[in-house]
């Protein structure tokens, strides 16, 4: 049984992309979606380019609305804003699980391009090592 998932950040470009595209590669069994409430123009270059390192194409990914996914069913709904000061959506509807798994965002990082370069990195690390940790342990027992 394919469980359904939605990850929802403010903006849509940058640490919910990378969420999704790492949980759709541990399982094809996992049906994920990505969506903000304020979605930005395209996903942030510096997220495709170390999401490549890894070998994961977020290319053809393109920021949602959340509003496109409401009215639907969900196993799980997590959201990925970090700070307190950063306005994680509320999503309402038939959602059986809601989760926050958060992280800070690495596009507010400033400084020199080798630093932002090694903020992208970190986070992109922290969030496939936190996910795979979740797929572990709540979504892969329920699949198999």
């Amino acid at each position: 049984m394919k469980k359904r998932i939605l990850i929802l950040c403010t903006g849509n470009s940058c640490r919910s992309q990378m969420a999704h595209g790492f949980l759709q590669s541990f399982d094809k069994n996992l049906l994920v979606f990505s969506a903000g409430t304020k979605p930005a123009e395209k996903v942030q270059p510096m997220a495709l380019n170390v999401m490549s390192e890894t070998g994961i194409d977020l290319s053809e990914h393109t920021p949602k609305n959340v509003s496109e996914y409401l009215g639907q069913e969900w196993d799980y709904v997590i959201t990925v804003c970090g700070g307190a000061n950063e306005s994680c959506p509320m999503f309402t509807g038939r959602v059986k699980n809601r989760l926050h798994i958060g992280f800070e965002d690495p596009s507010e990082a400033i400084g020199t391009p080798e630093f932002i370069h090694s903020e992208f990195l970190r986070v992109r690390d922290e969030i496939k090592k936190r996910f795979y940790d979740f797929y572990l342990q709540e979504l892969k027992p329920q699949l198999y």
